[in-house]
């Protein structure tokens, strides 16, 4: 019988290059160095990662836990070739929800999947990753990066993450002592976040044949700078302000929306009365509004508009609230206010 001559087969001929995953690591321990906070044990590299929480200072904790990724956002991102600004995001809208309950981010694990692994850009990522972890205030102390061959198109990954934090029991905020007459306040968001990305593209790129490089007046940028905006992180912001006020609910303003993801700190019998001229729509919001012909309730069904998160808190002591948000340099609005009713949002114009 004639012997068959065969290529020797390998891990690499597959499509995985374990190399290139090592040189990745190596290049993402530079950056996760900078998040370490106390409470972290052990470094990165072992099968899970390790946080001591501080048993003295939460008399009875409770762990808040969320996972999020980007969602299309990541399309700009490689439509851009800039990689450093997504992984911001990633912990934004992880670190912002569980904040909404009170709770202190305490770490941060990342997941990236891609078909062909490129090291700089997976460490970009990471690079950015850590910005937002040093922003919120935890750490970095584990994550993932899968290459998969075949499954994602060349040059794209996706992207998720996953944090814990921490909070008393009796501190913990879920919107369950909201009433009629409680104020809604706004905190202002640094532009489209990372929610509504489908949309978004479809107008510009599909709809209107933007190119990703134009400049555009309204914006004083680039539309790429625009949509790779990283998603503010209200984490600081938030803690500073349980801890000087009664702060009843806290909404951030994600996929939904504000008519989504305001009644979700509203209990029932009550609905949230939101005045649409108490602050001021971003100029992108109003340009895609008018590239789209789309009405206010399906704008506002999508988009933060101007406003990434929300707190509710007696009128009795909104003007303090205020003031303090103003010594933090924040850009807020005293944007509505609760009442009675069935439920869900009013969009009123004055």
């Amino acid at each position: 019988m004639e012997k068959i001559n065969r290529d020797k087969v390998t891990y690499k001929s597959a499509g995985v290059d374990v190399e290139a995953g090592y040189q990745a690591v190596s290049l993402m321990k530079q950056h996760t160095q900078r998040t370490l906070v106390p409470g972290v044990l052990g470094g990165l590299g072992s099968f899970g990662g390790f946080f001591e929480i501080d048993v003295e200072k939460y008399k009875k904790p409770v762990l808040v836990s969320g996972t999020d990724g980007v969602g299309t956002k990541l399309q700009i991102a490689f439509m851009t070739g800039i990689h450093n600004t997504i992984g911001i995001d990633c912990v934004a809208m992880c670190v912002n929800d569980i904040a909404c309950h009170g709770a202190k981010p305490l770490y941060f694990l990342d997941y990236i999947g891609t078909g062909l692994l490129d090291p700089d850009a997976a460490a970009e990522v990471v690079n950015g990753i850590c910005d937002g972890c040093v922003e919120a205030g935890c750490a970095l102390i584990g994550g993932e990066t899968a290459e998969m061959p075949g499954f994602y198109k060349k040059g794209e990954y996706d992207l998720a993450g996953f944090a814990v934090g921490v909070v008393d029991k009796d501190k913990v905020i879920n919107g369950s002592r909201v009433e009629a007459g409680d104020v809604i306040i706004g905190l202002a968001s640094s532009g489209i976040h990372s929610n509504g990305y489908s949309l978004v593209r479809k107008l510009f790129f599909e709809m209107n044949n933007y190119n990703i490089d134009a400049y555009i007046s309204e914006l004083d940028c680039t539309l790429g700078q625009e949509l790779l905006r990283p998603t503010r992180i209200y984490v600081k912001t938030i803690l500073e302000l349980v801890d000087n006020f009664d702060i009843k609910g806290i909404a951030h303003i994600t996929g939904g929306g504000f008519i989504e993801n305001i009644p979700r700190t509203i209990p029932e019998g009550l609905k949230a009365e939101i005045h649409l001229e108490s602050f001021p729509i971003l100029p992108i919001f109003k340009i895609m509004q008018k590239l789209g012909n789309i009405e206010d309730k399906e704008m506002f069904n999508t988009f933060n508009m101007g406003i990434g998160l929300v707190m509710i808190v007696n009128k009795n002591i909104a003007e303090q609230v205020m003031s303090s948000l103003s010594g933090m340099n924040e850009k807020a609005y005293i944007i509505g206010k609760i009442m009675k009713g069935d439920g869900g949002i009013e969009l009123c114009q004055s």
